[in-house]
């Protein structure tokens, strides 16, 4: 089942409204649902999605709409307990809790985990730095306040995300060895699409696409379909980082619209700067 055949929430609120926003609210709008964007900024937004400008960083002296759904993809707050506070400042704002709240967290949860094997839902998150304990903190408190879903992206490339096609450019140097795990924007927001409408969501998804491979071998496709010279390999690099498995995504969508690396930069490049 794909989202074109579910209903869209009612009313939407999207909390944090980036380059997944962006993307996420034409669709819902496009199938009658309402939606609105807390951000703490102004600026653009897509037709038909109202703005709310709020800092959650403090409590908030304005209500926040009524909504059948959320979906938060805020940033880390800088600090362990950052998180928890900024959600518990939209909780209260709330008139009521949502009935859906996906929450967008990271594979970076896993960070320090040692394990050999491909990681799946079933694993227990190893966060070694600031920066992933605050993201696991976030993915605990908004299960607390909203019994949310959580969606772990790997590295989220696509359009306006050239970071790796600057560097082979550059011919910056790159650790080939290090194992690497990613998933095109477009098949993430159609993930989080269907999660905001499917009846019996997960509660757990690992959103990474099928083909976790060494860095190097990225790099290399790039380069062949830039016509440039191949980054030079960084001597002391060593096989780090980590495998997951991204079974239950394909089984969720279907399958993927950039199953690999492969179609998704040669899209990225076809389409240019």
């Amino acid at each position: 089942m794909t989202s074109a055949d579910l209903a869209p929430p009612r009313r939407t609120l999207l909390v944090g409204f980036g380059k997944l926003g962006s993307r996420l609210a034409p669709r819902l709008l496009a199938d009658g649902g309402e939606v609105f964007a807390l951000r703490r900024g102004d600026g653009g937004l897509p037709d038909g999605v109202v703005g709310i400008r709020a800092d959650l960083a403090a409590p908030l002296d304005q209500r926040m709409p009524e909504v059948d759904a959320m979906l938060i993809t805020l940033p880390p707050a800088g600090g362990v307990g950052g998180y928890r506070a900024a959600l518990a400042h939209l909780a209260a704002a709330l008139p009521a809790v949502p009935e859906r709240t996906v929450f967008v967290s990271s594979t970076g949860v896993f960070e320090g985990s040692a394990s050999g094997a491909p990681i799946t839902e079933r694993d227990e998150p190893a966060p070694a730095s600031d920066r992933s304990r605050e993201l696991y903190d976030g993915e605990r408190a908004a299960i607390e306040l909203f019994s949310a879903v959580i969606v772990r992206p790997a590295g989220i490339y696509g359009p306006g995300r050239g970071f790796l096609q600057r560097k082979v450019r550059e011919h910056a140097v790159v650790n080939h060895r290090r194992r690497t795990n990613r998933v095109h924007e477009v098949d993430l927001v159609r993930a989080l699409d269907l999660l905001l409408r499917t009846p019996d969501p997960p509660a757990l998804v690992h959103a990474v696409d099928q083909a976790p491979v060494p860095l190097g071998e990225v790099v290399t496709h790039i380069a062949a379909l830039l016509g440039v010279e191949l980054p030079p390999d960084d001597p002391a690099g060593e096989p780090t980082g980590l495998v997951h498995d991204g079974a239950l995504l394909l089984s969720l969508l279907g399958e993927l619209d950039y199953p690999t690396y492969a179609e998704g930069y040669a899209d990225m490049i076809d389409r240019g700067p």
